[in-house]
């Protein structure tokens, strides 16, 4: 019904439709009209309704333009393969299958929705339709040690960040570990999943969210205070398939430097752009909360607190606010 309803907004040319029409052509109520219009409303689309007249369509979302992304890519491997999907509910499961199929390093997943979009800890990423890049991209660094996988989550960090101020000119900055934050909010997030065989690390999915061109609209009013979009602190709409682009040649340039040099000069550039360093925090973690100066980053990635006390706490993993 959904494809449907589009159909018949779209070949109105903006011209207003009733409800008691669109329920006959469909052969449903006025009141299940209604409730798909709002479903689509959340999915991007933008309608007008007026008493007698009935609704008419807007805007629609903005579909990914393939074509300018592929002609803009400058990678030799990072989203050579693409699957690109509409909408499904996780890039990193339709990541993991085509893992399963024999995928290789490079794979890039694209979505322009996602219905159950995931961040660290289990968390929702909102994802709305033609708004942001929802993507995941494969990696086999069967070079890698297992101990060393949390570094990926630094290096990737960076490429996004290099990425989205080459594109934007906007000062974003990286908090530890794995958020990109512009204007003290969160506009991009990173998760990284891996899986090991036998001792031996065989792939890693990492999912990537940046919020590209949301409006303040697009956002539930709990997310207005910690979260923005690139348009929103840019003042303009930003070309998606251009950065998208961009993070895949930063990202892919990186991984080699890491492959071949080691840690050491992704870790500079990691510092040279992170927000998290030099200030004081409250880190929580699976066992707590710990709060102290952030002083630096070790050889593995890992988080150097000094405590109150003067002693001091390697952290791993956790969630950090600004004292």
């Amino acid at each position: 019904m959904t494809d449907t309803l589009i159909e018949l907004f779209e070949q109105s040319n903006g011209a207003f439709i009733s409800g008691e029409r669109l329920s006959g052509i469909l052969g449903v109520s006025r009141t299940a009209v209604w409730k798909q219009i709002e479903r689509l409303k959340q999915q991007g689309y933008l309608f007008e309704s007026v008493p007698r007249k009935g609704y008419r369509l807007l805007s629609a979302p903005e579909k990914f333009p393939l074509p300018s992304f592929l002609t803009n890519l400058r990678t030799e491997v990072f989203g050579r393969q693409l699957k690109y999907v509409e909408e499904v509910e996780s890039t990193q499961a339709v990541a993991q299958r085509l893992i399963q199929d024999g995928a290789a390093e490079g794979l890039l997943v694209l979505a322009e929705r996602q219905t159950a979009g995931r961040g660290r800890l289990g968390r929702r990423w909102h994802s709305p339709k033609g708004k942001g890049l929802w993507f995941s991209l494969v990696l086999k660094p069967d070079w890698l040690n297992m101990a060393r996988t949390p570094q990926l989550t630094l290096l990737t960090a960076v490429a996004l960040c290099r990425a989205v101020r080459s594109v934007t000119s906007l000062d974003a900055g990286i908090k530890w570990p794995n958020d990109l934050l512009v204007d003290g909010k969160k506009v991009g997030g990173i998760l990284l999943e891996a899986s090991v065989e036998n001792g031996t690390l065989t792939h890693v999915i990492a999912g990537i969210g940046i919020s590209v061109n949301l409006t303040p609209a697009d956002y539930p009013d709990e997310l207005l205070e910690k979260a923005t979009s690139l348009c929103i602190a840019a003042g303009r709409k930003i070309d998606r398939a251009e950065l998208l682009a961009a993070v895949l040649a930063e990202w892919e340039r990186l991984y080699k430097l890491y492959r071949e040099e080691g840690f050491a000069p992704v870790k500079l550039l990691w510092e040279a752009l992170t927000v998290s360093l030099g200030r004081e925090i409250v880190c929580t973690t699976p066992h707590g909360q710990a709060r102290g100066f952030a002083e630096r980053i070790d050889d593995q990635g890992a988080l150097i607190l000094r405590l109150e006390d003067g002693s001091r706490q390697t952290l791993y993993s956790g969630d950090i606010d600004f004292r």
